[in-house]
């Protein structure tokens, strides 16, 4: 049996190759599934190990027609040194084999766990947003690898965008590194950043207080444990989606703007309900969410999902403003894993270990 072996680098150069239509679709399928609590899921609670300077997360899953995988990801702690925190998050996935039982790739997983959570939030805008929607102006906060993948995929998705603005807790290598990539892929794009306002102060910033007011799409994914924004900025028609927060004291919005919009869409509300902090400061059952699986219908023999116009349409008038709320869901690992290796073999990308199960 043979071992394949994909690197950062290696995921980069597939994940390119998957147009916004092939990602919003893996996840289509993923949430239709949840949603309708296929028996075929698999999805056990994760574990924690703590090391010196992280807690590692052993995280498996399993979609029975597509695979199983588990991730690892270690999240550093907060006394760890600024050194470790600016490493990021050390991601792996493996792959096992459906028929043998093997392990059938190592995936290096930093760049997948942003990658799926931006194809869930286009999936959700693409349902709540008007069939001809063009989207101006887009806002983001944070910089890290969730902000860089939504934007790439949105800026992608959504070629009427001219403007793009960035505002991170400061203006560090990682944000003029992200403007940069962003301007020389998106020539025709607008790319703005700037500092967030000090939470403690009393003055917010012109130009931040601006750009909420001028966005029709606003992403956040930062820890923030108290609102990035008061609701009052945010202009009627917005569509917002918060990835950040997966903790109860996490948040990235105030209960003003949840209440606005009526019915929040969730990946999954028994998760979110217990891990949001926006949601749980706002008091919300179940009966206040709608999971995004529920606003479509997936074709599995073609690989097609159909817009639900009713749950939409209850969605849309709930409120003057559309939330997404994601705290992540260990199958949107299994569908990206398994195609990510299958676009890997097919192309011929990859390091492959000949031989690797076999001692002699």
């Amino acid at each position: 049996m043979s071992l394949l072996i994909l690197s950062a680098a290696d995921v980069a150069k597939v994940t390119a190759r998957f147009t916004p239509d092939e990602l919003v679709t893996l996840m289509a399928d993923v949430f239709s599934r949840l949603s309708e609590r296929h028996r075929g899921i698999h999805q056990p609670h994760r574990t924690a190990i703590p090391l010196e300077h992280h807690t590692s997360l052993f995280m498996p899953s399993r979609i029975s027609s597509v695979g199983t995988t588990m991730k690892v990801v270690s999240v550093p702690s907060a006394e760890a040194s600024r050194e470790i925190k600016e490493k990021g998050l050390p991601a792996t996935t493996i792959v096992l084999d459906e028929k043998f039982g093997n392990v059938r790739a190592v995936v290096n997983a930093r760049r997948l766990t942003a990658l799926r959570n931006a194809a869930g939030s286009l999936l959700s805008t693409r349902l709540v947003l008007p069939d001809n929607a063009k989207p101006k102006s887009i806002l983001a906060i944070g910089a890290g690898a969730q902000i860089q993948a939504h934007l790439a995929l949105f800026l992608t998705a959504y070629p009427s965008i001219e403007t793009c603005t960035i505002f991170n807790r400061s203006r560090n290598a990682r944000l003029e590194s992200l403007r940069e990539l962003l301007e020389s892929t998106f020539s025709s794009v607008r790319v703005t950043t700037g500092v967030l306002p000090d939470a403690h102060s009393k003055h917010t910033g012109t130009e931040y207080q601006e750009a909420v007011k001028q966005a029709n799409i606003i992403i956040t994914a930062t820890s923030s444990t108290h609102a990035l924004f008061p609701s009052k900025l945010v202009q009627k028609g917005t569509h917002l989606c918060l990835i950040g927060s997966y903790k109860p004291e996490m948040h990235e919005i105030d209960t003003a703007l949840v209440k606005r919009a009526g019915i929040v869409i969730v990946d999954q509300k028994s998760a979110c309900l217990q891990e949001a902090g926006e949601l749980i400061d706002a008091e919300l059952s179940e009966s206040d969410l709608i999971e995004l699986g529920e606003l479509y219908d997936y074709k599995t023999k073609d690989h097609t999902w159909i817009p639900r116009e009713g749950p939409i349409e209850e969605v849309q008038t709930s409120g003057d403003v559309t939330i997404f709320k994601s705290v992540g869901v260990g199958l949107q690992d299994v569908a990206v894993a398994c195609a990510v290796v299958d676009r890997a073999v097919k192309e011929n990308i990859g390091v492959v270990i000949e031989a690797y199960d076999e001692d002699d």
